[in-house]
């Protein structure tokens, strides 16, 4: 890497799971679209051909309408080929294929327990991230091999528990992990402004936030515009919205067909109990929610108008991805330049030294939030600038609000500790407490055995 002036060149990143149909396309997107940095991008997947054809499509973002800088893309065989030199790790792999995916959100619901995402917590989540702490223990044991002064960006979930596991192998690893959610709440406040206050064309970036707590989980304890106080005016948006928002309500009942639309009546009605702004989307955080509150039924997550994303969906559009990839490959189907929203790039600039931002990440606590236990991990603001990424004080999670985050956090920090340990009593301790595990002790047994037999090809650490 080296500066010209305002822009730095020749930069390397290593992307990890390069092979992607949907992640690396929209960073392609983004690099391409910034003027002041260049380089090369090395793609490392366990499946090659993928990463080769991500290679194809990526060198074709150079010459697409409004590309703003030159990025070369190259599909490396080994994952040392791939970080050696790099100034940047970027992360986004799925842990196992869509097969395992499916165990982890619909065994479950024999059980009476309904997972709309499944990636994070609830049992999805916890079983999930048995398959995928491993893989991380050894992509951070290769990071510190080979670019052990990279800054690393995570984008996998469980996020929580993935960026716990890369401190955990590499305590010196400068890494964080990046999520929009908060970005989604942004979005909904600028409509909240606009409607209130009479303001026009107002930008997510506009509303000042201090989010709190953990990943998915993430809550506002402050927002503003222009200085001003928006908890009243939102107070006043809940009230009046009820029955549900949406810019883009459809004419229809065939909403629930669209598998991540929303109208915010979970995140609603959760300020209206606690007085505090919850930051995520519904899916999500129902999640970390009692099962009874909103995930007791399909007919209750109707009633609050968010859906459950079926694993069997996500089948069908990886297969439109892969022959949308295709095309990209064969020139049926142009590559486009469309911004994502997402800040990946931004934070690159940032400590690279070409801008300064404050967005929130997911990074172990060294004091950000009081009463939260020191490096569990996470997410608030962080102030990012050359070479520094230092995160903002957020103060404690409000009191309202303790018992529901620290049992997440405590959950997340027993689940990281058996699965480090490969103690798979300890991590059905974590299991068996989860809000969403609302059967018997003995059934949450069962539970957790079949599912983990169901993906036991990627749990041959353990002993089940």
């Amino acid at each position: 890497m080296n500066y010209n002036g305002a822009k730095a060149e020749n930069i390397k990143i290593a992307y990890i799971g390069g092979g992607s149909r949907g992640w690396a396309w929209g960073l392609m997107s983004d690099l391409v679209s910034c003027d002041d940095i260049s380089g090369e991008v090395y793609l490392y997947d366990i499946d090659f051909k993928a990463a080769e054809n991500n290679e194809i499509i990526g060198n074709k973002f150079k010459t697409a309408p409004g590309a703003k800088s030159d990025w070369s893309y190259k599909a490396s065989k080994t994952i040392g080929e791939a970080l050696t030199g790099a100034d940047f790790v970027i992360i986004s792999i799925l842990p196992g294929t869509f097969d395992e995916m499916e165990s982890d959100v619909h065994a479950p619901e024999a059980y009476g327990i309904y997972q709309p995402v499944g990636d994070t917590t609830g049992p999805g989540g916890i079983v999930r991230a048995m398959r995928t702490i491993p893989m991380f223990e050894e992509i951070g044991e290769n990071i510190k091999k080979y670019a052990p002064d990279a800054w690393v960006i995570n984008y996998t979930n469980p996020m929580t528990l993935c960026i716990k596991a890369l401190y955990r192998v590499f305590p010196d690893i400068k890494a964080f992990g990046c999520c929009h959610e908060v970005f989604g709440t942004q979005k909904l406040l600028t409509e909240v402004v606009k409607e209130k206050l009479g303001a026009e064309a107002v930008e997510r970036h506009e509303i000042k936030v201090n989010p709190v707590a953990v990943n998915h989980f993430t809550w506002l304890t402050e927002a503003t515009y222009k200085n001003i106080d928006l908890f009243p005016y939102y107070r006043e948006f809940c009230e009046e919205y009820k029955d549900g928002y949406s810019k883009d309500k459809p004419v229809d009942s065939n909403w629930m067909n669209n598998f991540f639309y929303s109208e915010e009546k979970v995140k609603m009605d959760l300020f209206r109990k606690f007085g505090w702004i919850a930051a995520a989307g519904d899916r999500h955080l129902a999640e970390f929610c009692e099962g009874s509150w909103y995930l007791e039924s399909p007919e209750r997550v109707r009633e609050m108008h968010f859906s459950l994303t079926t694993v069997s969906w996500r089948k069908k559009d990886l297969k439109d991805r892969l022959e949308k990839s295709r095309k990209y490959i064969s020139g049926e189907l142009p590559v486009q330049i469309t911004p994502t929203g997402e800040e990946g790039v931004n934070q690159m600039r940032a400590l690279l030294g070409l801008c300064e931002l404050v967005t929130n990440v997911n990074i172990p606590n060294r004091g950000q939030i009081p009463n939260l236990p020191k490096d569990a991990v996470v997410e608030t603001n962080a102030v990012f600038r050359a070479g520094s990424l230092s995160p903002v004080f957020a103060g404690e999670i409000p009191s309202s609000i303790y018992p529901l985050v620290s049992r997440i956090c405590s959950e997340q920090e027993l689940a990281a500790e058996g699965i480090a340990e490969r103690d798979t009593d300890k991590i059905f301790v974590a299991f068996a407490n989860d809000p969403l595990v609302t059967c018997t002790i003995e059934s949450a047994r069962k539970l957790f055995n079949e599912m983990c037999r169901n993906t036991e090809k990627y749990l041959t650490m353990y002993t089940l």
